[in-house]
């Protein structure tokens, strides 16, 4: 059997896009996938020359790779990752590297990664994103453990990563799981950016009754501009696509039930942990979960009617203050998302630069967008600061389109379009610039009904008051 460099477990369509990738960069790859006919499809069927060997077993394929051994699991997160590690262990000697390209929850990597360090075995987090197209042409790649084990994969990783034009799109996250952690951070602004799009499109449709080629277009044009971004250019491309069947618009035939993995649940869940506000993530998700009513919202909107309010044709400057309300959605969802890592890096000593976590996210990745370079620009000025929101650039950037975004929102009120993601981003920012919130009232209460204490503003200490009416 040949001497490969790399082993890939794992022949879903990530997996073998991820195989030819590392192969059509000169890395010779042996692949195993627990069911054979698999493997042997993938041979036959997308195989063409490329230096790939086929491997029937873990232990064949061991045998087969160069050492230090390098092994990527492209299997599906949860238990299947600690079942092939399992597998696995009888054939790996002290100094191998396995690596987790799924998405895998942060704290089961930093798990994994203890217990095999126990038995000399290295192991990375690998964050993964770009979908099966960027797994052949070119991935973002967020790894993160031990220097010492990224060191054995950077060169392979960086090979296969996507370009940009500041070099490849792969950097070390950090220690630990700081990788997945990033990817997962990576996912919660991808459903908040992906939401902001759809109450885009459904304010468009239902507020300004355009038809989805319109919006279509509506979306190209935003594409050339500021909202620039590959979710942007999705959109415009998916609202063109017509059925074959019914010559509509595919998109009006899709079920209304949006589907989540659960990294966008993880990060509101590690946000709250945290302490780190980020309504806007967690409104994501929570819109994707209210979705799968179908059956109760059709019941309640039978018996829960709203007036009509769509306009009879589409209003340019509504149209023009939408565009304004989308990039404020956006640019508090990377807020939000920079200040989580912020966070996680301090309390967990992951060391993650987020400059180059913003590098790394220009090309290949899902949430590519033009404002990554301006925020990149703003991040480097003073990379401690947690928040974007300190910098005037920033702030200059969402004050200037505050007033459009509360034009939206109250329009969308009339039409009874719900906006959870500009909603929220609209309040997070309201509620940062504020430098007195109505918090004191709520401390107030909660000393009055519980003891809880509270401190004052105009002396030290720590107050309890006995709250009884005279």
């Amino acid at each position: 059997m040949n001497r490969c460099e790399i082993g890939i477990i794992g022949l879903a369509v990530m997996g073998q896009n991820l195989a030819l990738n590392f192969a059509r960069h000169g890395i010779s790859v042996c692949v195993y996938n627990r069911t054979r006919e698999r493997t042997e499809a993938f041979m036959r069927e997308r195989v063409r020359g490329e230096p790939i060997t086929p491997a029937d077993s873990l232990e064949e394929l061991a045998r087969c790779l160069t050492r230090p051994r390098r092994i990527l699991l492209m299997v599906q997160a949860g238990p299947a990752v600690d079942q092939v590690i399992e597998a696995l262990l009888p054939f790996l000697e002290p100094g191998d590297l396995v690596m987790d390209g799924g998405n895998s929850h942060y704290a089961d990597t930093e798990r994994r990664m203890e217990a095999l360090a126990a038995r000399g075995i290295r192991f990375l987090g690998v964050g993964i994103s770009g979908g099966e197209k960027g797994a052949l042409l070119g991935p973002s790649i967020m790894p993160g453990g031990t220097p010492e084990a990224y060191a054995l994969a950077e060169e392979f990783l960086l090979r296969i990563a996507a370009q940009s034009e500041e070099g490849p799109c792969c950097a070390y996250m950090g220690r630990g799981g700081a990788g997945h952690f990033v990817k997962m951070v990576h996912n919660a602004i991808e459903y908040a950016f992906m939401q902001g799009i759809a109450e885009a499109y459904d304010f468009m449709k239902n507020a300004l009754g355009m038809p989805a080629d319109a919006i279509a277009e509506t979306f190209a044009r935003w594409n050339e501009g500021t909202l620039n971004a590959y979710l942007v250019e999705l959109a415009a491309r998916v609202l063109r696509y017509r059925d074959p069947e019914t010559g509509e618009p595919l998109v009006e035939r899709i079920l209304d039930q949006a589907e989540q993995k659960g990294t966008g649940r993880w990060a509101a869940q590690a946000a709250l942990e945290l302490g780190v506000p980020t309504p806007t993530l967690t409104a994501a998700v929570i819109a994707r979960t209210l979705s799968h009513f179908k059956a109760d919202r059709e019941r309640i909107a039978a018996g829960f009617p709203w007036p009509d309010r769509r306009s009879e044709a589409a209003d340019p400057s509504a149209v023009t203050d939408l565009e304004a309300a989308l990039n404020l959605t956006v640019l508090s969802a990377f807020s939000q998302g920079l200040w989580l890592l912020h966070e996680a890096s301090r309390a967990y000593r992951y060391g993650t630069d987020r400059t180059e976590v913003l590098r790394v996210w220009r090309a290949g990745c899902i949430i590519r967008a033009r404002w990554l370079i301006f925020l990149r620009e703003v991040l480097r000025e003073d990379p401690e600061d947690p928040h974007l929101l300190f910098h005037p650039r920033f702030r200059q950037e969402l004050q200037g389109r505050l007033p459009a975004a509360g034009r939206v929102l109250a329009r969308a009120f009339e039409a009874g379009i719900p906006m959870p993601a500009l909603r929220t981003a609209v309040d997070y920012v309201l509620s940062m610039r504020r430098a007195r919130l109505p918090a004191n009232l709520i401390q107030a209460q909660r000393d009055a009904f519980g003891a809880h204490t509270y401190q004052r503003i105009d002396r030290p200490g720590t107050f309890h008051t006995e709250w009884e009416e005279g």
